[in-house]
């Protein structure tokens, strides 16, 4: 299974954004995926993850609200979008793929990575 990231960029506070992830392999119909993203020097924190239905979604508190993630079964691309972005959203965004999103938080759970795409929200 292979990700690709994409749709990071600069904006303004306030803003929206578009993420995307493509994913490749024959496996996609039994993956469920993930987003999370690292600042310059903290650690990888999970966003949100999509269930391989799409049926299930999962958000971490700080993004509640102001994100939704999604998948078109079509093109084989799961999104995630944001609204009212801050400055504290400010990382590179990684998306990846878990058999089993049970602990869907976690990163130890996903076992395919993209290559991550850079957010960047200006005051």
């Amino acid at each position: 299974v292979q990700l690709q990231a994409s749709g990071g960029g600069l904006v303004q506070a306030g803003d929206s954004l578009r993420l995307s992830c493509t994913v490749s392999g024959r496996t996609f119909g039994t993956y469920g995926v993930g987003w999370f993203r690292q600042a310059p020097g903290k650690e990888r924190k999970f966003v949100a993850a999509i269930s391989w239905s799409g049926g299930s979604t999962y958000y971490a508190d700080s993004m509640k609200g102001r994100s939704t993630i999604s998948r078109d079964n079509a093109s084989n691309t799961y999104y995630l979008q944001m609204n009212s972005l801050k400055p504290e959203d400010t990382a590179v965004y990684y998306c990846a793929a878990a058999r089993n999103l049970l602990y869907y938080s976690a990163s130890v759970t996903y076992d395919y990575w993209g290559q991550g795409t850079q957010v960047t929200v200006s005051s």
